[in-house]
């Protein structure tokens, strides 16, 4: 069996750093995705459906990537060749959306980041069981969330900026501050994956013979799906039963941060800055407004992520993180009932203790639930429990909007603050196994 070395601090942000990068690809696509939509043309009851593209890719590419990984080795290791090929990928993707003139170009090419940003992010979730003793899980788990934090953030504030008005002399190379704004999250995307890949040494197969023989046995493409979904069906039958509990509390986070992504920073142009025009500057000011307060959760995810060893001591993991479902839930259902743009900040401070407590706790309780050589397919078939219930949302709201809610946009931002209580709730049925697991793992 391979002893794993301890490692310092400096190596586990580089090992994770690449998530810095990849979390800013997802920043800039919640801050600017939908106001790009609704410019060419989609109605508010259509975007839900264009946003399929991002759970529908993740359900799919996720646990087939974490699954092909795991029989992986060569001469980049064995996650680092699929971090590259999704971050070329993305980088392209970055670069091709803010110059689309036609919608379906644009839904097209969101579909290709979506596909490729998640290529390279499941690999980076197993990179942390993968590399790092079990005594040091907990701490890798806490660093990625705090880049993932920081990534966010920058990336929200790179949406936010008029970067022609900063730097007129970039004219040169982009005609538009959009264009430069993906430029900007494209480039830091991929300088930190390089870093990473770089600077991180993969342990082979801890049986290289055995995984010779086994990859050996591969009879070619078909084989290996086949062998795919029977590993995914055992896999499933053979859950921890903490991970079932696990999955119904997922499900409905999930939905409330789904439902917030789509619709908040035109909710916020729209119904607080009263922009009556797409595409207008009130309209852009107000998008811009809301990535700037979208920094404020990423920002204090980040600073939270310090503190939630020390709180899980105290309150219990279920205890952290019950707060902050809460703390999401009343943050989002106050937007309706603000009218001065400042007290948005404070709203998504209740956002940002929700998106630590999500990023962290379920995962590192994970590792302690499965076998080291399954990570990869483990790692993909929770991801089931995040794609399941978005891509639930992106089938049926559009026709809940236009049947019920008059395609109000803020109306579903507050509902994602309703299923972030409920995700509270349901979270409280896992209090039993808290005590043994939570004090023992984390």
């Amino acid at each position: 069996m391979i002893q794993k070395k301890r490692v310092s601090i400096l190596r586990i942000v580089l090992l994770s750093l690449g998530f810095f990068g990849i979390q800013g690809g997802f920043s800039i696509q919640f801050a600017r995705v939908t106001p790009i939509f609704e410019k060419l043309g989609a109605l508010a009851n259509e975007i839900p459906w264009y946003w399929l593209a991002a759970p529908l890719t993740g359900f799919i590419v996720q646990p087939v990537v974490g699954y092909m990984s795991d029989r992986t080795w060569g001469a980049l290791g064995r996650r680092r060749p699929y971090i590259l090929f999704g971050t070329i990928l993305s980088v392209l993707a970055l670069f091709i959306m803010p110059n689309t003139t036609f919608l379906w170009t644009a839904v097209l090419n969101f579909w290709l980041l979506s596909f490729a940003i998640d290529f390279c992010m499941q690999p980076f979730r197993a990179f942390v069981a993968d590399i790092l003793p079990e005594e040091q899980v907990a701490t890798g788990y806490s660093i990625q969330t705090i880049l993932i934090g920081i990534g966010g953030g920058v990336g929200f504030w790179v949406a936010a900026r008029d970067w022609l008005e900063i730097f007129p002399s970039l004219s040169i190379v982009a005609s538009s501050s959009l264009q430069l704004q993906f430029y900007i999250t494209g480039i830091i995307f991929l300088a930190t994956i390089i870093i990473t890949v770089i600077s991180t040494k993969e342990y082979p197969p801890e049986d290289m013979e055995a995984f010779l023989k086994m990859k050996g046995k591969s009879k070619g493409i078909g084989a290996e799906f086949k062998s795919f979904f029977r590993e995914l069906f055992v896999s499933l039958k053979e859950m921890p039963p903490l991970m079932r509990k696990l999955s119904g509390v997922q499900f409905f986070t999930w939905l409330g941060f789904f439902c917030m992504w789509m619709f908040y920073s035109v909710s916020v142009a729209k119904y607080i800055f009263g922009a009556a025009e797409i595409g207008s500057e009130l309209y852009e000011k107000g998008v811009s407004f809301a990535s700037d307060t979208m920094v404020a959760y990423q920002v204090v995810a980040t600073a939270f992520a310090f503190l939630m060893p020390y709180l899980v001591k105290k309150i219990t993991a279920v205890g952290v993180h019950t707060f902050g479902l809460v703390a999401a839930g009343i943050g989002l259902l106050s937007i309706y009932f603000i009218s001065d743009p400042f007290y948005l900040y404070i709203a998504m401070i209740g956002v940002g203790f929700a998106w630590a407590t999500t990023l962290a706790m379920p995962y590192t309780i994970l590792v302690s639930l499965i076998p080291p050589q399954k990570y990869g397919i483990y790692m993909g078939i929770f991801n089931f429990f995040i794609v399941i219930p978005q891509i639930l949302a992106a089938l049926t709201l559009g026709r809940i909007m236009k049947t019920f809610l008059g395609n109000n946009e803020m109306a579903v931002v507050l509902l994602g603050g309703v299923f972030m209580f409920v995700a509270a709730v349901v979270l409280q049925s896992l209090r039993r196994y808290n005590k043994r697991v939570a004090a023992a793992e984390l």
